[in-house]
């Protein structure tokens, strides 16, 4: 008889009437069936809702799952670790080959951008001077350089230099008399120039006869290869690069002063040939079996976890039929919730994104692909979303479920209230772009404007702000004194007070009910019912903190206290 279940005063066996159970002894077996399944799913219901040590005390299970995590969370580290480690090699790479083409092709470069240009001319001979000294730089490339490159192949799989001109179609222009006469139709005129004929040469070229008045723009492009030998040292393979370089003379505001401008693209491709000798073969093999591993390791995470929600769902369906059955009501949606477990679902996310990750890294690694910013996005994520997991197990304890309990009982109207005070801050936004973007640098444009307002929020740049705004126009610098006392003041003096206080509102709740008790659903009515504690009499402590992690729902804030 199973535990728990008393035995009852069932009428004998009826053999002379046909050999069956008379009217009363089929209610009370059905009666006895009922009070079997009421108690295998009470039990079932417990135990899910365990945590790993009592589950193991109370049918020793070993906690599989718990120790594949904490495997995970040290292999998944230490592999971002040294991806990131080989990734910044490729970044400081890039950035000084930039830095090192602005010396070699920008006359007299300053060493530092002037603004979000790299360096600016003001006659017309300092503009001729500085195609032509790009030009010559080209030429001797060679001859000049410190780094590994090499001249490589443009668009049209022709080495050389590409130099376009935009300009007005035609037109006539006298300043002096006020009079302007053009066709704003633009034209586009393109010359080749390869090295078989000296820079001298090419200066005699008709197509440098620039005509300033409708000239808009002149745009030097060109490509290099390069080779990054500094990961030898790493013991890795070396990155083959392709640098799509250009050079643009900006004079489309034709205010005397031309903005030049210097964009390197560098794209990391595939070593044709490569011919090393030495112990970096054997690493790149150790490291793709430590992420083969890595694979391995975040696949039976992903099993495990993936088995466990189907697990808890079937539970739920089986809790669902058995309250309509007996109680002919509908559980609420907080116990339904109940059954599915948020940390799982976030494993899963977090193992999949590794898993592609991994799968890219390793073919980076064998140097078959090239994209180190989608590997890089993935193992990043993933890495967040598995130290997020952590806070899991810190939960047992009530000492540290406060943070989590407090995050989940104020999302909600956090949120709301976030909804509420963006369209404030979208509405300041826009108002400073348009009045204040003439005026000062932080209001040029729009992404600049919302970066320069939330620092505002967090009480940085406050004096520069204020005193950076040009006082060209009285009503203008009086608008802007009015709009940021008054952004100032409704963000951080009411806003964000509000916003702390729904947040402290909250941990006030939290702590009130761990103190007094937390409202009971009607799965915890269930779980407390009377039922038999034989199966647990070796380890009664099982079921003191088994339901300690259930979600209640009290009268104002509902609360998702998690296992």
């Amino acid at each position: 008889m199973p535990p728990g279940v008393e035995a009852l005063d069932l009428p004998a066996w009826n053999g002379a009437s046909g050999g069956s159970w008379g009217p009363r002894g089929r209610n009370a077996m059905a009666h006895l069936d009922s009070e079997v399944k009421e108690q295998c799913l009470r039990e079932d219901l417990k135990f899910y809702f365990m945590n790993p040590c009592e589950k193991y005390r109370a049918r020793h299970q070993i906690p599989w799952k718990l120790g594949l995590q904490i495997l995970k969370i040290v292999m998944v580290t230490t592999q971002l670790v040294r991806f990131g480690l080989s990734n910044q090699m490729v970044v400081a790479f890039k950035e000084e080959n930039s830095v090192a083409f602005k010396h070699l092709f920008l006359k007299g470069y300053p060493g530092t951008d002037e603004d979000d240009y790299s360096c600016s001319v003001y006659t017309q001979e300092d503009a001729y001077e500085s195609i032509f000294f790009a030009i010559s730089q080209y030429h001797h490339l060679k001859n000049i350089s410190l780094g590994t490159l090499g001249y490589g192949e443009n668009e049209d799989n022709r080495i050389g230099l590409k130099v376009c001109k935009q300009h007005y179609k035609k037109g006539t222009m006298f300043p002096s008399n006020e009079t302007l006469n053009i066709d704003s139709d633009i034209e586009i005129d393109c010359v080749h120039l390869d090295l078989s004929k000296s820079p001298e040469e090419w200066k005699n070229l008709s197509f440098f006869r620039l005509e300033f008045y409708r000239l808009l723009q002149v745009e030097i492009s060109f490509h290099l290869k390069g080779i990054d030998l500094q990961t030898i040292h790493s013991r890795e393979l070396p990155d083959c690069y392709v640098f799509q370089n250009t050079i643009t003379l900006d004079n489309k505001a034709h205010s005397g002063k031309i903005k030049i401008y210097f964009d390197s693209d560098a794209k990391i491709e595939e070593c044709k040939d490569l011919n090393i000798s030495g112990p970096i073969q054997k690493n790149t093999q150790y490291v793709l079996v430590f992420d083969a591993l890595v694979i391995v390791i975040c696949l039976a995470s992903l099993i495990l976890c993936t088995r466990s929600i189907v697990l808890a769902l079937r539970l739920r369906k089986r809790f669902l039929n058995f309250f309509l059955e007996k109680y002919n009501r509908r559980v609420c949606n907080a116990d339904q919730w109940e059954f599915i477990n948020g940390w799982y679902v976030l494993v899963i996310i977090s193992d999949l994104m590794t898993i592609i990750g991994s799968i890219l890294k390793m073919e980076i690694k064998a140097k078959n692909l090239t994209n180190y910013d989608l590997c890089s996005i993935l193992l990043g994520t993933s890495t967040l979303l598995v130290w997020v997991g952590v806070i899991r197990y810190l939960g047992y304890f009530q000492a540290y479920n406060v943070l989590i309990l407090t995050m989940q009982a104020s999302l909600p109207k956090v949120l709301r209230f976030c909804a509420c005070a963006g369209m404030i801050y979208l509405g300041y936004t826009f108002c400073g772009w348009i009045v204040l973007g003439p005026y000062h640098d932080k209001f040029e444009d729009l992404n600049t404007v919302a970066e320069c307002l939330f620092s505002l929020v967090n009480g940085d740049d406050m004096f520069a702000t204020f005193a950076q705004i040009q006082q060209k126009s009285a009503l203008v610098w009086l608008f802007s004194r009015l709009y940021l006392y008054s952004f100032i003041s409704l963000f951080i003096y009411m806003i964000l007070s509000l916003f702390i206080a729904l947040i402290t509102d909250s941990y006030d709740t939290i702590k009130k009910y761990q103190q007094n008790g937390f409202p009971e659903t009607d799965l915890q009515e269930f779980l407390k019912e009377c039922g038999s504690k034989e199966k647990y009499q070796k380890e009664p402590s099982a079921f003191l903190s088994c339901i300690c992690c259930l979600r209640r729902k009290g009268s104002d804030d509902p609360l998702i206290l998690v296992n």
